[in-house]
């Protein structure tokens, strides 16, 4: 079966691809969530390292990665024989960038309350705004009971690699992202990778508000199961 590995974004849990990942099994799918936070070290090497651990031998393995995850693919990538890379609502970072240069480099904070100004929501950070704006409460509800188990993160790690590697990648965009507003996702898809990601309905967690039609999406990308 074709595998794939779902890497979770800031706070690394691996409880936020569970719907995605199931959708994909029942496809035929080898589809696993990687769980960072359950490894319980923070930075991007011991990122690599779980998510190399949870792959486990397996080759030819798909990275689909979530925001602050994008960082992480990179070092998997190096390691492990990857095909294809997926990137959802991701930092796509550049090579040697840190995550916390990545905001001021892509303009992220100027987007976000440009988007706000103009759709009519709050400018001021808050989880709810931006995060769980279009998630069903019951999935609310048990984020919340995981949210203990986040990873307190740290972004100076730099994002060591030279090139892209030689195989297809493709970015995903929520058409509903208020953290990392469509527009912007847009423009650095085009200026980092040349591509135009591909639109779904959805916030930044569109893993858990439209998880089927994220499925659809990804699993396009990947081919018989």
């Amino acid at each position: 079966m074709t595998a794939v590995a779902l890497i979770p974004g800031a706070g690394g849990l691996g409880w936020y691809w569970h719907l995605v990942e199931r959708d994909l099994q029942n496809r035929g799918y080898d589809a696993f969530a990687v769980d960072l936070a359950a490894y319980g070290r923070t930075g991007l090497p011991a990122y690599a390292d779980a998510v190399v651990d949870t792959i486990d031998g397996r080759s030819d393995v798909a990275l689909v990665a979530q925001s602050m995850g994008a960082f992480t693919a990179p070092l998997v990538w190096q390691r492990v024989p990857t095909q294809p890379v997926v990137f959802v609502n991701a930092m796509i970072p550049q090579p040697g960038e840190t995550p916390s240069k990545w905001w001021d480099n892509v303009g992220s904070e100027q987007a976000r309350t440009a988007a706000a100004a103009r759709d009519g929501y709050s400018t001021e950070f808050d989880l709810t705004t931006y995060f769980l704006h279009d998630i069903p409460e019951d999935l609310v509800e048990e984020m919340r009971q995981h949210a203990g188990s986040q990873l307190e993160e740290r972004f100076d790690d730099p994002c060591t690699f030279d090139t892209w590697p030689p195989v297809p990648i493709h970015v995903v965009a929520g058409r509903d992202d208020r953290f990392f507003p469509l527009e912007l996702q847009q423009r650095i898809a085009r200026q980092r990778l040349g591509v135009d990601p591909v639109i779904v309905p959805g916030g930044h967690l569109a893993a858990l508000s439209h998880p089927d039609e994220l499925a659809v999406v990804i699993a396009g990308y990947l081919g018989p199961a």
